[in-house]
């Protein structure tokens, strides 16, 4: 297996990692945290690009948008079927075909986003199968790493 190259940060991923807040003590558990700053919404480095949102946007539309209608389309299908005495379809078949279609459009708004490409000058390829390795790789590192800062949390206030 080849090295993998280094990777460089996305436009919206932080500059640095965030410091430890070690003098200031922890709320109390009845007191509310106090929220993020407004400023920090507005930051460019917090958010995605543009480019990036509308790739996103697109490959939504299209992994969850065709099994959808393919749902829906399946359900009049069989009602036009039923109505007109075309073909018996018990009524389980009709339930499991458009569950199931309705299912792959829901998992298709998740590849949708995680198969694009999040790099704003790289369009990335037609399926995204690469892309959604690299992005859900970089998901369940941050996944890992926030847990672990938990964890080291719980284990400091105990």
């Amino acid at each position: 297996m080849a090295a993998e190259p280094e990777r460089g940060p996305l436009p919206f991923e932080p500059k640095r990692k965030r410091k430890k807040a070690a003098d200031q003590p922890a709320p109390a558990r009845g007191q509310k945290a106090a929220s993020r700053p407004q400023s920090f919404r507005n930051r460019p480095d917090t958010q995605i690009p543009e480019v990036v949102s509308r790739r996103m946007l697109k490959r939504m539309l299209v992994f969850s948008g065709i099994p959808t209608s393919l749902g829906v389309a399946a359900f009049f299908l069989s009602y036009f079927l039923l109505v007109r005495h075309i073909a018996e379809l018990p009524n389980v078949a009709v339930f499991l075909t458009t569950l199931g279609c309705f299912g792959l459009g829901v998992l298709g708004l998740s590849y949708g986003a995680l198969s694009a490409s999040w790099d704003e000058q790289a369009p990335g390829e037609l399926l995204g199968i690469q892309e959604f390795r690299d992005n859900f790789g970089r998901l369940t590192q941050a996944w890992r790493d926030s847990r672990k800062a938990r964890q080291s949390r719980t284990d400091k206030e105990s």
